[in-house]
C-alpha cells in the first residue's frame, strides 16, 4: 500500500432528522476508501450542532463555533430541520449562518443519471448521457438575504415584504464562476463550454435586469463558452423535454434552489442529489451536503438513501484535489446501484446499511485492490 500523501481535517455536522444516519454512512464509506487507496487520510471531528442543541441551549452554534470551523479543510453537513422548530429559525440559525460567515457564495449541484437509476423521462431510457448538468446557484444574496419585514401584525391590513438583493459584486463573481465551470466542463469533453443563464427579467425588472446585463459583460471574457439566456419558467420545460441541450446552468438563489430539486427528480430521486457550498477563493473551508433535508417521516427506520451523502462526499474529495478517489467512489456507487441494491426511493427495498456495506465491498474489490 502506498504511503499516505495528505491528511484532511473534516468537520462533521450531522444535524437533524436522517442527517446523522446518512452522514454516518458517508463517513464509513470514506474511511473504507481512504484505507483501501492509501493515498490520503481523513480526520473527522463531530460537532453536535442541531435542533436538539438549539432546544437545549437556545442556539444552534456555540460561541466561537464559526471561528472553529476555519480550522478544518472541509465541512460535511447532514441536514437541519425539526418539527418543533419553525423552518425559518432552523435554516437561518445553522446552515445559512455557516454559509454567510464562511463566504460560500457559490453553490454547485451536479445532476446526471447514475447507472442503475431510472428517470421518469422516457427519452433517457437506454441513453443516460442525455442528462448531465451542473447547476450553479448564487448562494449569498438574491431572494434569501432575509431583508424585509412585517408591520401591523395580526391586523387585516398586515403587510409583509421580502426584499431580494442583487449587487454588482455578487452577481459578477457568480457569473465568472459559472463561466469558468462551463469552460472546464467543455474542455473535459473536448468541446466549447456551454452555459445557460436563467432569469426572470421580464417581470423582475430591476435585480434581474442587472443580472442579465452583467452576464453579457462577463461573457466577453469567455469567448470559448457558448452562452444563452432563458426565463426560469421556460427552463423547467426545457429540462423536462430537451435535457440533452443543457450542460451548465446558472441561476439566482431561489430559482436554482427550485430547479435543482426538479433536476434531482428527473435523475431518479432527490435521495441521490449532492450539493457543494463553495468559497471559490479557498480562503475558508467549503461545506458539502445532500440536498434532501431532514425527512423526519423516515427517521430511525434505517431506510434513508445514503447515496446523496456519499456522492456529496465524493464532491468533497474532488474539491480537496482527490480527483481519482472521487471517481473511484462514484464508480463503486454506480456499480452497486446497477447490481440492484437500491433503497425504496429508487424502486428497491435495501436499507441504509445495505447500501453502505455494498459500496464498501465494491471499493475493496475494485480493480487493483484485490
Amino acid at each position: 500500500m502506498p504511503p499516505t500523501n495528505s491528511t484532511y481535517k473534516i468537520a462533521s455536522i450531522p444535524g437533524d432528522g436522517i442527517g446523522p444516519e446518512v452522514i454516518s454512512a458517508a463517513i464509513t464509506v470514506l474511511q473504507s476508501l481512504a484505507a483501501t487507496l492509501g493515498t490520503f487520510s481523513l480526520q473527522f471531528h463531530h460537532l453536535p450542532w442541531s435542533s436538539e442543541h438549539y432546544k437545549a441551549q437556545g442556539r444552534y452554534i456555540p460561541d466561537g463555533g464559526l471561528e472553529e470551523l476555519r480550522k478544518y479543510d472541509a465541512i460535511l453537513f447532514g441536514s437541519v430541520g425539526d418539527p418543533d422548530v419553525p423552518d425559518h429559525i432552523s435554516l437561518t440559525g445553522l446552515r445559512l449562518t455557516i454559509i454567510r460567515h464562511l463566504h460560500h457564495y457559490a453553490n454547485l449541484r451536479p445532476t446526471r443519471l447514475l447507472r442503475g437509476c431510472t428517470s421518469p423521462l422516457a427519452a433517457l431510457s437506454g441513453n443516460p448521457s442525455l442528462l448531465d448538468w451542473v447547476i450553479v446557484r448564487e448562494n449569498s444574496e438574491g431572494e434569501y438575504t432575509g431583508q424585509g419585514g412585517r408591520t401591523h401584525v395580526g391586523t387585516p391590513w398586515e403587510v409583509a415584504t421580502e426584499v431580494a438583493i442583487f449587487t454588482r459584486h455578487g452577481v459578477e463573481r457568480i457569473m465568472r464562476f459559472a463561466f469558468e465551470t462551463a469552460r472546464e466542463r467543455g474542455r473535459k469533453k473536448g468541446k466549447p463550454g456551454k452555459l445557460c443563464v436563467v432569469t426572470k427579467s421580464n417581470a423582475q425588472i430591476h435585480g434581474l435586469v442587472l443580472w442579465d446585463e452583467i452576464a453579457a459583460v462577463v461573457s466577453k471574457d469567455f469567448p470559448d463558452v457558448k452562452w444563452e439566456k432563458m426565463l426560469v419558467d421556460a427552463m423547467t420545460v426545457r429540462m423536462t423535454l430537451h435535457p440533452d441541450t443543457l450542460d451548465t446552468i446558472v441561476a439566482t438563489n431561489l430559482h436554482a434552489d427550485i430547479l435543482s430539486d426538479l433536476a434531482a427528480a428527473l435523475a431518479g430521486s432527490i435521495g441521490i442529489a449532492p450539493t457543494s457550498n463553495l468559497d471559490p477563493t479557498r480562503g475558508n473551508p467549503s461545506m458539502f451536503e445532500p440536498i434532501h433535508g431532514s425527512a423526519f417521516e423516515i427517521v430511525g427506520k434505517g431506510v434513508a438513501n445514503p447515496i446523496a451523502a456519499i456522492w456529496t462526499a465524493a464532491e468533497m474529495l474532488r474539491w480537496l484535489g482527490e480527483e481519482d478517489a472521487a471517481d473511484a467512489l462514484m464508480e463503486s456507487v454506480e456499480n452497486v446501484i446497477e447490481e440492484g441494491c437500491r433503497t425504496a426511493d429508487l424502486g428497491g427495498n435495501a436499507k441504509t446499511e445495505d447500501i453502505t456495506s455494498e459500496v464498501c465491498r465494491e471499493i475493496e474489490r475494485a480493480p487493483g485492490q484485490e
